[in-house]
């Protein structure tokens, strides 16, 4: 079992909210220990229209719901160092950031979902009841907000690279805009997430991850709600002290416990649990951004620790509770996993996983346990 001492709260983290040549919204949250002045920069481009919203279109074999976004074929795709659309403005490159920042959120330009928003009379239990609903060429309007979270303004680099200040602002940010999202109309879900390495699909290198205010509760949370229901009260709770007790455990925090679950689909998948009933980063005290910070930054850095040729690919995923239904039941938990199996050996979605929905292990979750405590007892 691994235990870190955490570091003492940050002081304050200055939020800096402006608009881009378009309209779109653009917050600076500047470091506990900045060392940037208050002034920024405005937007010099010429401002260019909106998308559509993108349309919402049902499955009815499975009840899920589609987002049809042809506008997201036209976004910026592994470009040159110089073309960067997340480093700050230069008179070479007129980016989406005008002027130099530590942590910066802006309205994606090419959303998921959005930019449109839901009337704010809409019925929304009403609305809910729509989406359950299963049908045959169904569609609604694909409302929603999808927004870019830029770690920095260096082009490559990751965790293990940044400050604990810095890892603070970040969690900061992301609580800021889980709250400002779910006030919004329409909005079901606030997603946070990040895709790391080209394994994984990522479409620019430079360091960044995306909220999303999803239209709808997603499949994975439908899912888990039922599950809850099925077991009864305690879930989360019955959880965490299971894998407390287990060879699994990573960390054990005064507010979280890291572990490898037991039943690990990916070969490097690690979850972190709130220790208290929490729906999401909105809902956590100061304390807990504090700790979340630290532990976050030592699962990524130690996932890098687990191979010398290359840094590991991932998606961190931050699983929140729905913004109207299930948010005295589904609490806040990381989910980080990775395709990696070996140093030169990646895990995919063949036939059974993705036909089926039916995924096989590659290694034993208590093997990959092990592995991480090593990586983490290597940190400094």
């Amino acid at each position: 079992m691994n235990r870190k001492q955490i570091n003492a709260p940050m002081p304050d983290i200055t939020k800096r909210a402006t608009r881009l040549s378009d309209g779109r919204e653009l917050i600076y949250f500047d470091d506990a220990d900045t060392t940037l002045g208050p002034d920024r920069a405005q937007d010099s481009r010429r401002p260019e229209p909106r998308p559509p919203a993108p349309s919402l279109r049902q499955d009815p074999l499975t009840g899920e719901w589609i987002s049809i976004a042809a506008a997201r074929q036209n976004r910026a795709f592994l470009p040159p160092a110089e073309l960067d659309p997340l480093a700050p403005s230069t008179p070479g490159n007129a980016s989406e950031i005008p002027s130099d920042y530590d942590v910066a959120v802006f309205e994606n330009k090419s959303p998921s979902f959005g930019p449109a928003l839901a009337s704010p009379d809409e019925d929304e239990a009403a609305v809910l009841a729509e989406q359950l609903a299963i049908g045959i060429g169904r569609t609604l309007p694909g409302v929603g907000r999808c927004e870019v979270v830029s770690f920095g303004p260096q082009r490559i680099g990751s965790w293990a690279d940044f400050s604990v200040s810095r890892a603070r602002t970040v969690v900061e940010a992301w609580a800021d805009r889980t709250s400002a999202l779910s006030a919004l109309p329409g909005i079901q879900q606030v997603y946070v997430f990040e895709n790391r390495g080209k394994e994984i699909g990522v479409t620019l290198h430079h360091p960044h991850g995306q909220i999303y205010g999803y239209p709808y509760v997603t499949p994975r949370t439908r899912n888990l709600l039922a599950s809850i229901e099925s077991y009864g009260p305690g879930f989360f709770a019955d959880i965490l002290e299971y894998e407390q007790k287990s060879e699994r455990v990573l960390i054990v925090g005064e507010h979280f416990t890291v572990f490898v679950p037991f039943a690990a689909r990916w070969p490097i998948e690690v979850h972190m649990l709130a220790h208290r009933h929490v729906p999401d980063f909105a809902a956590t005290t100061p304390d807990e951004r504090d700790e979340i910070a630290v532990l976050y930054r030592r699962i990524l850095r130690a996932l890098d620790r687990l191979y010398d040729t290359t840094p590991t690919p991932y998606i961190a995923a931050w699983h929140q509770a729905p913004v109207r239904v299930g948010r005295d039941r589904v609490r806040l938990m990381l989910q980080v996993t990775s395709p990696r199996r070996a140093a030169d050996k990646m895990k995919f979605r063949a036939g059974s996983e993705t036909g089926m929905g039916a995924f096989i292990g590659d290694i034993e979750p208590e093997a990959a346990a092990a592995r991480l405590r090593t990586a983490l007892d290597s940190l400094d």
